[in-house]
């Protein structure tokens, strides 16, 4: 049996909630964008649906609020104190210098913990017929893959980004739960090192554009490898299309000065569901609820870096 999500979402109503927010943001000096940011993924959350029931957003403006001051603590803090010491320590150039490697093994450091901390908290906080889903990787492991691999990768001239991208992508996957079943990804990089080497050496003769059927194909055979239990998942997405999605996007936000953002956002998700299938049943008697802890701070985090996973979010 072939199942699809759905989205009931519309750009008019999301514009709306945005143009109020921006407002609400202004008027109390940047407080209220907690609470906006919050009110945007409860109405995409909602206009979610699989087999006639939505998804629901259970985060708050406040624990994003919190999440913002521990955030503040944990990386900005430090960083600023880098900055710093040049001024006041001897001789300046080379601690200077210091400080600056120092800021940038920080901040490689922190991309890993902020995604995470995100997807941590943004999935805990969302739900599916009353069960919660949730993540349970352990923070540590995945800064290991991701500072390994982005080092071979620059080593290997980017030859190891197939394996390091299918790294990255199965953590992610196989540490997430719905209620006590966990997801499982069983793909690996050597899969994906011809196409991405085809894409390689088309970027000159497609000026580029040569990267969307790579990223089509990573995005198919991600989703090829995916399941939960006896659910598979199937997309169905090219090339082609991908090219023309991301184009007229641009346009759109080019044209208006910004203001389709909404319209754009919708256009993402209405793209990503049209491409996907769920394929199996599971029976929901053997589903049970296995709450995990989360907290907002990573979440945070990736919106400083820009480091984390969205719905256009």
């Amino acid at each position: 049996e072939t199942r699809r999500l759905s989205f009931h979402g519309a750009g008019w109503p999301l514009f709306g909630i945005q143009l109020l927010n921006a407002f609400l943001t202004i008027v109390t000096l940047g407080f209220y964008s907690f609470w906006g940011k919050t009110k945007v993924r409860r109405y995409l959350w909602g206009g979610t649906e699989l087999e006639g029931d939505r998804f629901v957003y259970h985060g708050t403006g406040k624990e994003l609020l919190v999440g913002f001051l521990k955030a503040i603590l944990v990386f900005s803090l430090p960083v600023t104190l880098l900055n710093l010491l040049p001024l006041f320590l001897e001789p300046k150039r080379i601690v200077a210098v210091i400080c600056a490697i120092l800021t940038y093994e920080l901040v490689m450091v922190f991309i890993p913990v902020a995604m995470t901390g995100a997807r941590r908290y943004r999935l805990g906080r969302t739900s599916w017929r009353g069960i919660l889903v949730s993540f349970r990787g352990k923070t540590w492991e995945f800064v290991k893959i991701f500072l390994g691999g982005s080092i071979l990768t620059l080593l290997t001239l980017g030859f190891y980004y197939p394996f390091y991208a299918a790294k990255r992508h199965g953590f992610m996957v196989a540490h997430s739960y719905f209620g006590n079943h966990r997801f499982e990804f069983d793909g690996n990089g050597r899969d994906l090192l011809k196409p991405f080497l085809l894409a390689v050496l088309m970027t000159l003769p497609t000026l580029g554009l040569g990267w969307f059927w790579f990223l089509a194909r990573k995005q198919r055979y991600f989703w090829e490898h995916t399941h939960l239990d006896a659910i598979h998942f199937r997309s169905t997405v090219t090339g082609g299309r991908l090219l023309a999605l991301h184009s007229t996007n641009f346009f759109l936000l080019v044209l208006t000065l910004g203001l389709a953002w909404s319209w754009v956002t919708v256009r993402k998700i209405r793209f990503a569901f049209a491409y996907l299938n769920l394929e199996g049943l599971v029976d929901p008697a053997m589903i049970r609820q296995d709450a995990q802890p989360a907290t907002a701070v990573g979440d945070i985090l990736a919106g400083f870096m820009d480091a984390g996973f969205d719905l256009g979010t």
